[in-house]
């Protein structure tokens, strides 16, 4: 690390308590000048802090950053928290170079604009499906969350990978176990026992009775490659990183972006007088609320200079979306959400380079369809609560109201 470490170095992750600002630790660090900065994570190493759009793009796009995260000296979110990895086959996020390379042309085809496409009328089933049950509810207020954001993702990846709903609500509590609840590496190895247990017997039933679904094909594609039984092991991981990424990303995209609409009724107005308008909002929406703050993460393989700063070999780096998708040398006026404002391809709200969000056509789709539904059926929609009043919580990595009262 090129620095001497002060007590005035940040620590990381930074958290932010209201859902369309920016915390103020980042706006004090653009007072101090500079573009990279230090940050202290939680077992007291230090890293380096990116908030410059194009900083950003730069190392999420340069080879010379892994994202192998069980490299000695990677940094972690929290002590042992990468520990975890060890008990699954590498994930596409956890890999570099050819091996990524390869393991993520096997799933493309799976997350094509063709493909997604011709998904969209039974995404659109499951949202107007969800929405007559919202609809269909006897007392108001109604809690937005618990009937439309938290099952349309879980009923959109039950779709797509072909693994039932309840299945994909026990990996998610098994994962959460592992991850976040357990206490000791003991505890942590069990859990991930029961979870690998449950997925192998979620692949079994599939491989008795497989259908057009990701899942299916992916089990057909293994056993083309071995020249033999599929590997489990693998699947395994890819079916719990879909799991993981899809559900709870998803819920709270979903909660934020109606919670940035109700609170907005003039450009809601305007966006349910005009559907076209729709793809162009879902990405301000994406690069306004950035729902995670707890990277990309990066480790230097050899000396890299960026924004001014070099970057020794073995340094780890962060790479926040939210500063960077609020970075006003990128976005005029960054910190109005507009969805007039021309779509710019140079959000990093699904990453960037080589490792970025293999699902965002999914994502897209789903949230273009489900603010046109919603808003086209429901025109009276509107919060039940004052905003100041909202919980607010980690969903893992990513934020969101835990209830969204509404009433119409």
């Amino acid at each position: 690390m090129n620095e001497i470490a002060t007590d005035t170095v940040p620590e990381f992750p930074i958290l932010r308590t209201c859902p369309f600002s920016v915390p103020d630790t980042y706006r004090k660090l653009d007072e101090v000048g500079g573009r990279v900065h230090q940050i202290r994570m939680s077992d007291g190493r230090l890293a380096w802090l990116i908030t410059k759009n194009e900083d950003a793009r730069a190392v999420l796009s340069d080879a010379r950053f892994s994202s192998e995260k069980l490299r000695p000296g990677f940094p972690e979110l929290s002590p042992g928290g990468l520990k975890a990895l060890t008990y699954f086959s590498p994930f596409l996020v956890n890999m570099d170079g050819p091996e990524h390379s390869q393991a993520r042309r096997a799933v493309l085809s799976e997350f094509s604009v063709r493909r997604i496409n011709a998904m969209k009328p039974r995404i659109q089933r499951i949202v107007d499906t969800a929405i007559d049950r919202l609809l269909a509810q006897p007392e108001r207020p109604v809690d937005f969350v618990a009937h439309l954001a938290n099952p349309v993702p879980t009923l959109v990846l039950e779709t797509f990978l072909g693994v039932p709903a309840d299945d994909l609500d026990t990996i998610e509590r098994n994962t959460e176990k592992m991850l976040r609840e357990a206490r000791t590496e003991e505890e942590q190895r069990a859990a991930a026992e029961g979870l690998h247990a449950h997925l192998d017997a979620v692949i079994a039933a599939k491989e008795e009775n497989p259908a057009d679904d990701f899942l299916s094909r992916q089990i057909e594609r293994s056993r083309r490659e071995r020249g033999g039984a599929a590997d489990r092991y693998e699947l395994a991981s890819l079916v719990q990183l879909l799991q993981i990424a899809g559900h709870a990303s998803s819920a709270a995209m979903i909660s934020l972006s109606v919670l940035t609409l109700l609170s907005d009724p003039e450009q809601l107005k305007e966006l349910a007088a005009d559907p076209d308008r729709t793809p162009a909002a879902v990405e301000e929406l994406l690069r306004f609320l950035s729902i995670t703050d707890t990277g990309p993460l990066r480790m230097a393989l050899e000396d890299v200079e960026i924004g001014g700063v070099r970057i020794r070999a073995g340094d780890g780096v962060i790479i926040p979306t939210l500063p960077a998708n609020r970075d006003a040398d990128a976005f005029p006026d960054p910190d109005r959400f507009d969805i007039r404002r021309t779509p710019d391809t140079r959000h990093v709200a699904f990453g960037y380079g080589a490792h970025q969000c293999l699902g965002q056509n999914l994502v897209r789709a789903e949230l273009q369809i489900l603010l046109d539904r919603l808003f086209s059926r429901v025109l009276d929609l509107r919060l039940a609560v004052d905003p100041g009043a909202l919980p607010f919580k980690y969903f893992g990595q990513f934020f969101g109201p835990s209830e969204l009262p509404v009433t119409w």
